[in-house]
């Protein structure tokens, strides 16, 4: 399927839905850099704003599709995510980690990289369910617009 089939299936570019995921990224850096507090109200606005303004966008655009979009904008969302915590994993954690149990006789690269493997998949999946959460809001939003409207 082209890029444009795409675009003209969910009624808004893949590009606008690329730069709306890019709102999500200046938490994940400031995060990853500890330059933000779990917890905080900064961190609450970083957390909750991106994605108000992805629900509130596609909804006054009036998007074909807003469930997929916002799934689309999840998905691009969990590749940054991951990304950066891949970059900034030196940063982030200051020591080796360790696998305990049965791992614990693995080498600390071996443990490290299992454990990077792991958190970029839990990048993705979080990302996938940020952008299916989004998209049911959205789609319930959209509902009731059309109920009102009746």
């Amino acid at each position: 399927m082209s890029i444009k089939k795409i675009n003209e299936y969910l009624g808004i570019s893949l590009v606008t839905l690329f730069v709306l995921s890019l709102l999500g990224l200046p938490r994940v850096i400031l995060h990853d850099l500890s330059l933000i507090e779990e917890g905080s109200l900064v961190n609450s606005l970083f957390v909750f704003v991106p994605i108000i303004i992805w629900i509130g966008y596609i909804v006054w655009q009036n998007v074909k599709r807003p469930f997929l979009s916002l799934v689309v904008i999840g998905l691009f969302y969990g590749i940054f995510l991951a990304l950066s915590h891949q970059i900034f994993w030196n940063t982030a954690f200051n020591t080796s980690i360790q696998l305990g149990g049965n791992l614990s006789h693995l080498s600390p690269l071996v443990s490290s990289s299992i454990i990077r493997v792991f958190a970029f998949f839990s990048s993705l999946t979080t990302g996938a369910i940020v952008g299916v959460i989004s998209g049911l809001i959205a789609s319930i939003i959209n509902f009731l617009k059309r109920m009102r409207g009746k």
